[in-house]
């Protein structure tokens, strides 16, 4: 019997591999945000050290030739002063942005900003190109979590322009009209280990 469903190539699923299907998979916030993100076309750098975080910041900047890119983050201004690259603080849509970000939601793969990092400007508004700096413990589950750890972090004086990057590939269209913010980027996500 197994002979003539080999021969005739037919393919019959056995109990107990229905069973594995249905069985949910359960993945760590990392590893679930890091699965989403990188299909949909982000790049992902992981560190555990801070001259990991310059060395990639340095070799995504001489990859994509950038001469210049914007950055409003004093934080984030300290790791560029071993790069070979011009600073503007203000934000200019023809340069890549280099930001940090709120959280960075597992279960959709998405990047969420508030005005602490774009201020007053409007994702479509901004350059495609983003370099993100993030942690791990900024990472959560889901949309509302993300939305509850600003509320908990910033009591009494709440960001503004609470938004996502949800798609990292350029080319990526939705004829949903309601998904429509022009919020594809040119996404590289450079997470540092902080957990």
């Amino acid at each position: 019997m197994n002979f003539l469903r080999k021969l005739f190539n037919i393919d019959k699923e056995s109990s107990n591999d229905k069973l594995i299907k249905k069985q949910p998979v359960n993945l760590s916030l990392d590893d679930s945000f890091v699965h989403h993100f990188i299909n949909k076309g982000g790049k992902f750098l992981y560190c555990t050290r801070i001259e990991e975080v310059v060395h990639n910041l340095n070799y995504i900047v001489a990859e994509n030739e950038w001469i210049d890119i914007c950055c409003n983050d004093i934080d984030l201004l300290k790791l560029t002063t071993d790069i070979p690259v011009i600073i503007n603080e203000k934000f200019n849509q023809n340069m890549p942005i280099f930001a940090g970000c709120e959280h960075l939601i597992a279960n959709t793969g998405e990047i969420l900003f508030s005005s602490n990092q774009l201020g007053s400007q409007k994702l479509a508004e901004l350059s495609t190109n983003f370099i993100v700096y993030a942690t791990t413990s900024q990472l959560v589950k889901n949309t509302g979590e993300g939305l509850t750890g600003i509320k908990m972090n910033f009591r009494g004086n709440l960001p503004t322009n609470i938004s996502s990057v949800k798609n990292y590939d350029l080319s990526y269209t939705d004829d949903n009209i309601l998904e429509f913010n022009g919020n594809s980027k040119n996404l590289y996500l450079i997470l540092f280990e902080d957990l």
